[in-house]
């Protein structure tokens, strides 16, 4: 017999040999109906899958997120069986499932797959859905599960991987074999509504040095409506890609052969990030931080000295040897450079806080296939800042930072975020400094911080820097997804490494606390998320162009629209003139499809009468007001950061 234990608590006992289909019917018959797989200690397993210790179990049903995992899982084994019909010479990688759907990575030396080829695929999916084909769970010996993919030396590989206790698990649909213990649907008559969306290119387990493989991705679900509101989803993730809209509006160009991960910045693009630059920069100056600049590269020590080379050296770049036995290396963190400042000069108690902030370049080792436009970088620059402080200025240090960051966000217009208390891993030595007094210490000083401030937040074990817990940001993206925008860590570990001091009240040395900190994280990554969110209509104040004035006739209303010109420029406002030999309405459209927030038509009537006919971005109405009052409306426009609240 075996012991099943329910959510509820609740014991039973059935057979050895019972499945979760036994454990639902005997629950009731209508859950049994709705079942399609079972969760049993933590793991998914197949409905029909026999339960041979004991155990705690969950139902898993259609209606719930690990039943769509099970429907997309079955549909990429689907796609595989579908596949081995149309392409037998093909070879397999992983058939899995992502964040929205499924997977299925191939390899055919005829050539790659094109999506014109969607609808024949598709076709040979519904033939063996209407057959009435099951999925087969297999427990066989390795040598076993070799045979059965014999000839694949990617499948081989993951057999040889998927050893436990001298067997291997498999799925198998019609002639295709699937190597994975998760859970399937039994039968894929049940499988109604899917879609291939498209193709992509994958390292083979990810890296680099691996074959590049092409990877077919698609989705699935239970109901056309949950599949219709998903492909609305993927448009708008469409329409926002910083990616498309960046080339749109030309703010920044990639060019592998330039080198793969090294943004290029268009005028556009540099001027929104100029912007963003000065920004921040004037405030912070304004809450006590004082820049500094710091070289990108330093002396390897320094980085042994700080842990990094330990704890961060697979996304560090190889160290470069000068010749004269001094290696150099590229910095991915700019707080070893900050604490050089810091320790430039003996420091007083009286100089505490001491805040040093820098935009700082850094350099990343990212693998090739993790890179995506603006977002993932390996060259990027970190609006950073490290606070050195006495222990008992830390919580008012923490809520100074926190009140310049929520006054950032307001100015950006970011209002939907939540707080991550991020803690380490006791269990991950190798990951995180081991001193568990240091990071009990710490911890307990962020929480305790958070709650005298009286601000809502949640824990995450195995999220914190490798030197001290931190408090993350974690800011909605525009596609419904979340990431950290912004992060302050408390840090106890690099004060004592880098044996750091300040002169105290009594005269004798004492150790700082260092406070590590960015608000707008990386330009690049910063740039990338204000794009998606405003889906490259930014506000004036963060336009690239923000007027463009269109001359009714070049012949007669040129010299008023330089006059304007010279006018706005005079006032910091970027504008421009287009006096192309094009139709008044064509240029109307480009400034709308370019997304300048201001379009200025003149005409007989604006030169008349001193005016501008006024068309903000995306309202069709034409408004007439004098030249002195759009100068006055667009300075107040970008004066309050264009918040109309």
């Amino acid at each position: 017999m075996v012991k099943v234990k329910f959510p509820d608590g609740a014991v039973k006992e059935f057979e050895d040999g019972a499945t979760v289909a036994t454990v639902a019917q005997s629950i009731s018959t209508s859950l049994a109906k709705k079942a399609v797989a079972g969760r049993y200690n933590g793991n998914l397993i197949d409905y029909n899958a026999p339960l041979d210790t004991d155990g705690e179990i969950e139902i898993v049903t259609k209606d719930s997120e690990d039943g769509l995992k099970v429907l997309w899982q079955t549909v990429s084994l689907l796609l595989g069986a579908s596949m081995v019909d149309l392409y037998p010479e093909m070879k397999f990688g992983e058939c899995s499932i992502s964040e929205h759907g499924f997977f299925l990575d191939t390899d055919n030396a005829a050539g790659q797959i094109a999506e014109t080829e969607f609808d024949k695929i598709t076709q040979k999916m519904q033939e063996i859905v209407k057959s009435g084909a099951k999925v087969e769970r297999l427990a066989v010996t390795e040598k076993e599960a070799l045979a059965l993919v014999d000839g694949d030396a990617y499948r081989m590989e993951l057999v040889k991987e998927a050893v436990v206790s001298g067997k291997v698990i498999l799925h198998k649909l019609g002639s295709f074999v699937d190597v994975s213990a998760g859970a399937y649907l039994e039968k894929v008559s049940s499988i109604k509504i899917f879609k291939l969306l498209s193709v992509a290119g994958a390292y083979w387990k990810g890296a680099s040095s691996n074959p590049m493989l092409q990877r077919i991705y698609g989705t699935a679900f239970y109901k056309q409506k949950e599949l219709d509101e998903e492909l609305q989803r993927r448009q708008e993730a469409r329409e926002r890609d910083h990616r498309v809209i960046g080339n749109d509006l030309d703010l920044f160009f990639v060019d592998p052969k330039a080198g793969a991960g090294l943004p290029y910045w268009m005028p556009n693009g540099a001027t929104i990030r100029r912007t963003i630059e000065r920004y921040i920069i004037d405030k912070e100056v304004s809450r006590g931080y004082e820049h500094v600049y710091t070289p990108i590269l330093a002396n390897l020590d320094l980085y042994k000295q700080s842990g990094h080379w330990d704890h961060y050296r697979e996304d560090m770049f190889p160290p470069m040897d000068m010749g004269d036995g001094e290696l150099l290396e590229l910095r991915p963190m700019n707080c070893p450079s900050h604490i050089q400042i810091y320790n430039h000069h003996i420091r007083s108690y009286r100089d505490l806080p001491l805040r040093i902030a820098e935009l700082g370049m850094m350099h990343r080792y990212e693998k090739s296939g993790a890179l995506t436009g603006l977002s993932r970088v390996r060259e990027m620059t970190l609006n950073d800042g490290h606070t050195f402080v006495t222990p008992d200025q830390i919580e008012a240090e923490f809520k100074n930072t926190l009140q310049l960051m929520v006054s950032v966000y307001a100015d950006f217009d970011i209002s939907d975020y939540r707080f991550r208390l991020s803690y380490r891993d006791p269990k991950n030595t190798h990951k995180y400094f081991d001193d568990d007094e240091m990071w009990e210490k710490s911890q307990k000083m962020l929480k305790s911080a958070m709650d005298d401030l009286g601000l809502e937040y949640f824990e995450a074990e195995g999220e914190a820097a490798f030197y001290g817990p931190k408090l993350d940001v974690q800011t909605k993206t525009a596609l419904g997804g979340e990431e950290t925008l912004s992060t302050i860590q408390l840090d106890f570990l690099l004060p004592e490494k880098f044996d750091l001091h300040y002169i105290g009240a009594d005269g004798e040395e004492h150790r700082p606390v260092m406070i590590h900190r960015g608000i707008v994280s990386t330009m690049e990554r910063f740039t990338a998320y204000l794009t998606e969110m405003y889906k490259g209509a930014f506000p004036t104040w963060l336009s690239p162009k923000q007027v463009t004035i269109i001359p009714v006739k070049n012949d007669l209303h040129l010299s008023y629209c330089e006059e304007l010109r010279a006018r706005l420029t005079a006032a910091n406002v970027r504008v421009s003139i287009d006096d192309r030999n094009e139709k008044m309405g064509y240029k109307v459209r480009q400034a709308q499809v370019t997304k300048i927030p201001y379009i200025l038509v003149v005409g007989d009537q604006e030169v008349a009468a001193k005016q501008v006919a006024v068309r903000r971005y995306g309202e069709k109405k034409t408004v007439n007001v004098t030249k002195d009052e759009f100068v006055n409306e667009i300075l107040a426009d970008i004066a309050s950061y264009s918040r109309t609240k």
